[in-house]
């Protein structure tokens, strides 16, 4: 491992944005991808996890790559919502891989985006290595901050636990309210609401919201 710590030392950054191949194996924090016969390992969050682990043939994966003096660290991510939202999250102090991949196994990168946004630390907290006052320091440090194809659309941002949130920004967004103003409403329309709220009473509700 000499040349990677003198190329550290030097500054030089070893970049891989994508891996294609087939999944060799899932533990629980990683997959391993066989690219032409290398097997590249891969930390991801539990959700990409779990669809590596149903398929069957050649996958794509967007790489985060962590180049240290002992180490290359390679992060994967089924979407570029969700390495994008990876990357956001690890500029507040105090989060690493390891919580931003926390917080991206227990929410979509919408569900994340409309509650940073919408300042649902509560949801945050939820994610392993989160406590309250780092839940609080994200929403307060990145409230602004989170683009708006992240909060309205994005490719793969669905879920079935957020396709009525996202459905409901969508909805105000194209009614002309800015994107952020519109999730922050349906984060605290949500909150509110008991589960299974349909779009329409979101929608509703964080119009009511809006106009106050």
């Amino acid at each position: 491992m000499q040349w990677l710590r003198e190329a550290a030392t030097k500054g030089i950054k070893f970049m891989i944005g994508l891996l294609r191949g087939a999944v060799a194996a899932v533990a629980q924090d990683h997959a391993i991808i066989d690219v032409n016969g290398v097997g590249y390992v891969v930390h991801c969050s539990s959700s990409t996890l779990d669809a590596l682990s149903a398929e069957d043939g050649a996958v794509s994966l967007w790489i985060d790559t962590v180049v240290r003096e002992d180490m290359i660290r390679l992060n994967g991510f089924r979407e570029m919502t969700e390495r994008d939202l990876f990357r956001i999250l690890q500029t507040v102090q105090g989060v690493g891989a390891k919580v931003a991949l926390g917080i991206l196994s227990i929410m979509s990168p919408a569900e994340a985006a409309i509650a940073i946004t919408g300042g649902n630390d509560k949801a945050i907290s939820k994610a392993n290595g989160v406590g309250p006052k780092l839940a609080q320091r994200i929403c307060a440090e990145l409230k602004g901050k989170i683009p708006s194809e992240l909060l309205v659309a994005g490719e793969g941002g669905a879920s079935v636990v957020t396709s009525e949130s996202q459905e409901a920004v969508e909805a105000l967004s194209n009614l002309g309210y800015p994107a952020q103003k519109a999730a922050e409403a349906v984060s605290k329309a949500v909150q509110e609401s008991p589960d299974g709220v349909s779009t329409q009473i979101l929608i509703k509700l964080a119009l009511k919201k809006l106009a106050s």
